[in-house]
Formats: C-alpha cells, sequence, structure tokens
C-alpha cells in the first residue's frame, strides 16, 4: 500500500481570492513505513504574499524569485502521487489550492482527486477526540511526537511531522525496530538477551480448601452442562 503524506504553504487563505500555492512537501509511506522517497519544491507564485502568511512560514517572494512555478512542476507532482492515498491534515484546505492550481492550466488536468484518493487526518481526529483541540501541534503533544523542531510552518517539515501523527493515531507502534537496525547487530542483541540468567518461577500453591471449592464448582458446571465442563475433561 502506497500513501503520500502532503502539505503545502501558500500565499494567503483563500485560492478563489487568487492566493497560490508557494510550496509543495511529500512524503511517501510503503506498507506503513517512511521511505527515503521524498517530493518538495518552492514555487513562484507570480502575486505577492501576505504578510499575515509571511509570519507563519517565513517564505517571502524575494526567496522565491528565481523558483519555478506550478505549471513547470504538475506533471512531475501528479506523476508522484499518482495511484496513491495521500493523506492531509484539513484536506479541504490544500486539496482546493491544488485543483485551483489545475484549473489555472486547462481542463485537460482534471482534479487532484481524479489521480489518487484523499485520507483527512483532521476528520480522523475530530472523530477520535471530540471536543479536544486537533491542530498538528496539539495531536504532537497527545501522542508524544516531538516537533520541537518546529519553529516556523514548512511543507515538508510538517508532511513529516503529519506522518508519524498519522501513523500514531491509526495504528500505534508499527515497528518493534530491530529490522532498522544491521543484521549481525540485530541478532546480537536478541543473543546477549537469551543469555542473560533469568530468576527462577515463583510456585504459587492453593489451600486445600479453595481447591475443594474449585472442585465442587467444576462438578456443577459438569452437572449442568451435561457432562461437558472442559477443565474436567482436560484438566
Amino acid at each position: 500500500m502506497r500513501q503520500i503524506v502532503l502539505d503545502t504553504e501558500t500565499t494567503g487563505l483563500d485560492p478563489a481570492q487568487g492566493h497560490r500555492i508557494i510550496e509543495i512537501g511529500c512524503v511517501e509511506l510503503v506498507d506503513r513505513r517512511l521511505t527515503d522517497n521524498r517530493y518538495h519544491v518552492y514555487l513562484n507564485p507570480e502575486r505577492e504574499i501576505d504578510q499575515g502568511a509571511v509570519d507563519v512560514h517565513g517564505i517571502d517572494n524575494a526567496f522565491l524569485a528565481d523558483k519555478p512555478r506550478f505549471a513547470d512542476i504538475v506533471d512531475d507532482f501528479l506523476a508522484f502521487v499518482k495511484d496513491s492515498e495521500v493523506i492531509i491534515h484539513n484536506a479541504p484546505f490544500d486539496v482546493g489550492f491544488i485543483n485551483a492550481e489545475l484549473a489555472r492550466l486547462g481542463s485537460d488536468y482534471g482534479r487532484l482527486e481524479d489521480y489518487c484518493t484523499i485520507f483527512d487526518t483532521l476528520t480522523l481526529a475530530r472523530r477520535k477526540h471530540p471536543g479536544q483541540r486537533n491542530s498538528l501541534d496539539a495531536l504532537c503533544k497527545r501522542y508524544q511526537i516531538d516537533n520541537s523542531h518546529r519553529e516556523l510552518h514548512g511543507a515538508l517539515l510538517d508532511a513529516e511531522i503529519l506522518a508519524a501523527v498519522y501513523l500514531a493515531m491509526t495504528g500505534g507502534q508499527v515497528t518493534l525496530g530491530l529490522d532498522t537496525l544491521p543484521a549481525d547487530t540485530a541478532a546480537a542483541g536478541s543473543a546477549s538477551r537469551a543469555s542473560r540468567p533469568r530468576p527462577a518461577l515463583k510456585r504459587v500453591t492453593c489451600p486445600e480448601p479453595e481447591l475443594e471449592a474449585h472442585r465442587q464448582r467444576l462438578q456443577a458446571i459438569d452437572q449442568a452442562s451435561g457432562g461437558n465442563c472442559l477443565w474436567l475433561r482436560y484438566g
């Protein structure tokens, strides 16, 4: 199963007002494991970035002046997400911006949903934690995921953090860790644990009155079940 965790940064809040995407960040999960496959690009939006947006992500027009336009990267981007499940936090926001960019290029490109399926982690979080804060930062705190390096929003960084949040929300621990170690290291660790001396098992005895009460209870069960008390048959 191939999943793509995606995030974007934009010039503002509403594509209907002409706001554009300035950064796309994606990480890949295959069978619920993070791979080294990434997609990351900064984009020249061909318009000014709202100051409020700059305060959030720290990206300004001077930095984006020599970056490609969405039209320059659209084919590579769609090829990366094609036939996957795309995981987004507050999906209507990012999908709305991506579809607005696709619409500017003409009807031939269609919509993001024509290339992949969409999974919204905000919808999942609200279902699992009704009435609570479900921002990405709040979920990191709830699931004990370190996001201390996130001083500003960034599409690739946020996608990496969201991948960890998604895995925690949908399955908890996804790997025991040994399979990420070299084979000889993992084997040595297992051998050392197996060779450690173990304490003797404690033997617990039961007083005779309790044993007799237990036998009487089993006899009553055997009578009520027509001789089908498994404890008596196999005990």
